[in-house]
């Protein structure tokens, strides 16, 4: 890691951090806003919408690093970042607030598959999957941060969570201050991943893995604000913190990631991160005690700690320099595109202790299927 100082490190990371925050920022204040802004649809979408932004245009986005390079690509998500992200707290009209949250994601996307792309050029072997397990924990201690934070100006007034967004800019001045400009090697052969494949069949799977995996992970983000107030009498803020708490057994996981990944393997540590999932839903169905609780925060924590992180280091591992950015846009469509699904997830039903037990099955069902595909792949 000779290539880049701590400073350059530390501000990949916090660059990193933008991706989770820029719908879970808002979650703790959920209920305050949508009384504010009386909004014609369900409020979780304010939370979902940029997801579906990133589906939209992920695949433009992967094009455009090859045309651009990942420093220049990154300029042009975060200035979009920051501006459609703090309007959101001013727009009245309906369909432009959608329109709003959508280009956000499209904001978020070149950010998030640029700065990837800037690590997958600068580390590499050990080094890569160790920073790649870093930015997992950063991604999360951003949600520690932005969703305790949020929580907080959420309760001065319900509009203050949404200047949060304009620490992209901060991140554009540390870019230009940190970043060493990327070296690119074209004729860099393909690195062969933990999984043991090389295919189109692992890409897809690890397409679909990070889909699934960030769609449950999202199913508490976007019920917790309605659930915990409504059962437990939480505020803005004991919901912010609760949640942020989620995101502190994540970075804990992913901190020890790759250690089990030498132990395991990469497709049985990702299956134990939907088993993780499954644990906590199942909690989530069968409990209204608050200590109880903490069981589902450090369950649904180590399964995204296990998941997400992991499987973009596995993404990057089978990917070319050709291919990385159709290869990371497909990435970041499976996780914003699972964030987006939680939302149908979400709106299965009025009792919020049916949508966890369907989550809990579907976990179960996932992680066996997981295993079994990442077992067949070793083998070819």
């Amino acid at each position: 890691m000779d290539k880049i100082s701590k400073f350059g490190i530390f501000t990949l990371l916090l660059i990193s951090s933008l991706t989770i925050m820029v719908g879970t920022v808002i979650a703790p204040s959920l209920s305050a806003i949508a009384a504010n802004q009386q909004l014609g649809f369900s409020p979780s979408w304010l939370i979902t919408l940029p997801s579906l932004g990133v589906v939209l245009s992920a695949t433009m986005i992967g094009r455009l690093l090859n045309k651009l390079g990942s420093l220049r690509l990154l300029v042009f998500g975060l200035v979009p970042y920051a501006f459609l992200g703090v309007i959101g707290a001013y727009i009245t009209n309906d369909y432009v607030l959608v329109l709003d949250r959508i280009l956000l994601g499209t904001a978020t996307v070149a950010v998030q598959v640029s700065v990837t792309a800037f690590m997958a050029d600068l580390f590499k072997g050990e080094d890569r999957l160790k920073m790649i397990a870093w930015q997992g924990m950063s991604i999360e201690l951003g949600g520690v941060v932005f969703l305790a934070l949020g929580g907080v100006l959420g309760e001065w007034h319900w509009q203050f969570p949404f200047y949060i967004y304009l620490i992209a800019l901060v991140c554009l001045v540390l870019m230009a201050v940190a970043l060493p400009k990327p070296g690119h090697s074209p004729n860099e052969s393909k690195e062969i991943s933990p999984t043991g494949g090389t295919g189109k069949s692992e890409v897809r799977l690890l397409f679909l893995a990070s889909l699934l995996a960030m769609m449950l992970f999202f199913v508490g983000f976007v019920s917790l604000p309605l659930y915990l107030p409504n059962s437990f009498g939480f505020s803005e803020s004991q919901t912010g913190y609760l949640m942020a708490s989620i995101s502190v057994v994540a970075i804990i996981t992913a901190s020890q990631m790759p250690k089990m990944v030498i132990t395991l393997g990469g497709g049985k540590t990702v299956a134990l991160g939907f088993l993780f999932f499954m644990l906590g839903y199942i909690v989530l169905a069968t409990t209204l005690s608050v200590p109880f609780l903490v069981l589902t925060v450090v369950f649904i924590g180590m399964g995204f700690g296990f998941t997400i992180p992991l499987l973009n280091h596995l993404m990057i591992e089978v990917s070319t320099t050709q291919n990385l950015g159709k290869n990371l846009g497909l990435f970041s469509m499976g996780v914003f595109g699972g964030q987006f699904l939680s939302t149908f997830i979400e709106s299965l039903s009025n009792n919020y202790k049916a949508i966890y037990g369907v989550s809990s099955v579907l976990a179960l069902l996932i992680a066996c299927s997981v295993y079994f595909l990442f077992q067949r792949i070793v083998k070819k």
